[in-house]
């Protein structure tokens, strides 16, 4: 019986140093790994980075991987998680002629329905904000089309665990040793 693909979303919390983005990315492409999202910011500890990775595998390929990962110098520690064990979320803008808010009224109620939110609004164009999961915002998308939508830009997912991680002690004694 061969192992289910499920959402996994990888996190790895790193030293910010050049060339890293590539070697982590080359590791998902010898094993034919497509990655559907990936943001990287600072962590909860200073000096350090997380990379959150958003892959459909097996949990057998997700280990893998994240034993891969940690043999990088710069890779301080490598965890999976389940969609079930993270609270995660993504973020949108959405760019529409000015005209449509105005002379639309439908696109008001879809604004309303949907919870997002007007960034901006000027003469050509306005600039809708939405967070939320991946089907809401391509709801919302689907939903704006009809009217014409002039940019469209989705972050990478963004993620904490529900359960609570060991990862802060180490990074601290880590972050103590610069």
């Amino acid at each position: 019986m061969s192992e289910e693909i499920k959402s996994f979303t990888i996190s790895v919390y790193t030293e910010n140093n050049i060339g890293l983005l590539n070697r982590i990315s080359a590791i998902f492409q010898r094993r034919h790994i497509n990655i559907e999202s990936l943001t990287t910011s600072q962590s909860e500890i200073e000096n350090v980075n997380r990379f959150v990775i958003v892959v459909n595998i097996t949990e057998s390929q997700a280990i893998k991987v994240v034993k891969q990962i940690e043999k990088q110098v710069e890779a301080l520690r490598a965890y999976y998680h389940t969609d079930e064990e993270t609270i995660y979320t993504e973020s949108c803008m959405f760019k529409i002629k000015s005209d449509l808010l105005f002379e639309e009224p439908q696109i008001q109620n879809i604004i309303k329905d949907s919870n997002a939110r007007i960034v901006t609004v000027n003469k050509k164009f306005f600039v809708l904000e939405k967070s939320g999961r991946r089907h809401e915002i391509e709801l919302l998308r689907r939903e704006l089309n009809v009217f014409g939508i002039m940019q469209f830009v989705r972050s990478g997912r963004i993620a904490v665990t529900k359960e609570e991680m060991k990862i802060s002690e180490m990074l601290s004694a880590f972050n103590n040793q610069l």
